[in-house]
């Protein structure tokens, strides 16, 4: 079994994923980052949506949102989260994004919090890119947010603590392996007493290379930020995120 199709995995680190300060960090950006905002009633696919944190502000903006996640639970719990909020729950679906793939359904494909390069095979990796193109409509967009190769040598070094809102915390190290291709990321949970550990495995993408990936992809007008900003990818970039569109023109 691979990470990330281990259920117990989500489940144990969601306060570590998806705590309520990152919550409401995207609902503000959701509501005010020039990158997240996308024409009246556009039909948006939140792809690897995990728990919903996108899901909810996306709805409460008007978008036709579809949530796609391979863990039931987290969809369960995207479910809930859209239930609390009052907004109509959007369609949700368990699907691998290595197949996931719905032919001119979408205005945009969004794809966040580092959900891109899990795969060990690179090709698997292209054809998650495949996918969302041939799931846009002409003119349509896909962004991507990942934590950039340029970004991770900024700050990259000791152990992180990360104090949970439980009272738990958890301990991350970061490792870079086969010549900053890919990173290996290892956390231990700490709660009750109690230490559950977990190793994460994907692959590091620079601007340029991410890029790259898109225009293979089928993508043009391929362009990278610094954030959903649209800031620039520089020194100061907090993440990398990019923006390609499917050629054509809507019918």
């Amino acid at each position: 079994m691979r990470w990330y199709e281990d259920e117990t995995l989500w489940s144990d680190f969601a306060s570590t994923m998806f705590s309520a300060r990152r919550a409401d960090e995207v609902a503000r950006l959701v509501a005010g980052a020039p990158l997240l905002e996308f024409p009246e009633g556009a039909r948006v696919l939140d792809l690897c949506c995990g728990p919903g944190l996108f899901l909810v502000p996306l709805a409460r903006c008007g978008y036709r949102v579809t949530g796609v996640d391979l863990s039931p639970a987290m969809l369960k719990r995207a479910e809930i989260a859209c239930t609390q909020a009052g907004v109509t729950t959007p369609r949700l679906l368990t699907a691998d994004m290595r197949t996931f793939r719905e032919p001119d359904s979408f205005d945009v494909v969004l794809n966040v919090f580092t959900s891109f390069g899990y795969f060990d095979d690179p090709a698997e990796n292209a054809l998650v890119l495949r996918n969302a193109h041939d799931s846009l409509t002409p003119g349509g967009q896909l962004i991507v947010d990942v934590l950039g190769k340029e970004v991770l040598a900024g700050w990259i070094g000791r152990p992180q603590l990360v104090e949970l809102e439980d009272g738990g915390y958890v301990v991350q190290r970061d490792t870079v392996l086969d010549g900053w291709r890919r990173l290996r990321t290892d956390w231990t949970l700490v709660r009750d007493g109690t230490a559950r550990e977990a190793s994460l495995t994907c692959w590091l993408y620079s601007g340029a290379e991410l890029c790259e990936l898109f225009e293979a992809a089928g993508f043009t007008d391929v362009a990278c930020h610094g954030g959903f900003d649209g800031s620039p990818y520089d020194q100061h970039a907090s993440r990398l995120v990019v923006r390609g569109t499917r050629p054509g023109t809507a019918g």
